[in-house]
């Protein structure tokens, strides 16, 4: 078994190395390279709270995948470029939006997100379809365009 020492002081215990090597990857770049939970520079995937989620999510008239994660969860991090490819891959047809859930858990809790990352689906301003985990991005574009 291997420990992740994070630098905020939580260390993950994980017996599969290639995880703690990709888990220590996104940590370090975090913490070196001052990446902020905006997601500067990603015109793509808009940052959505409980202000915004009505206009930006129930009420669009393409399906959104909503994308409900937290900027200590490691494998949030490792999805979010894939999400950002995907959203320029399907720009015009499927609109991407991200919910912090520890600035909006009143959000989490009505959409019943228990795990992260958790991916969303919304069509006509209902939810139609969950995904929870890390998942590679051939999956995540079979599962969105059989969804939306």
């Amino acid at each position: 078994m291997s420990i992740l020492n994070r630098p905020d002081g939580f260390n993950i215990k994980y017996t599969d190395k290639p995880v703690i090597r990709q888990l220590w990857h996104v940590l370090r770049m975090r913490q070196h390279n001052h990446m902020t939970t905006q997601f500067k520079g990603v015109a793509h995937v808009c940052k959505v709270d409980k202000e915004s989620f009505q206009s930006e999510v129930l009420e669009s008239e393409k399906p959104v995948v909503v994308d409900f994660w937290a900027a200590w969860c490691g494998p949030c991090m490792m999805i979010a470029q894939v999400l950002e490819e995907i959203a320029v891959e399907l720009e015009g047809k499927v609109k991407f939006a991200k919910l912090n859930v520890d600035q909006n858990p009143e959000l989490a809790s009505q959409f019943g997100v228990e795990s992260l990352p958790t991916l969303a689906i919304f069509k006509r301003g209902q939810l139609v379809d969950k995904l929870v985990g890390a998942t590679p991005k051939t999956a995540l574009l079979n599962w969105i365009s059989n969804v939306a």
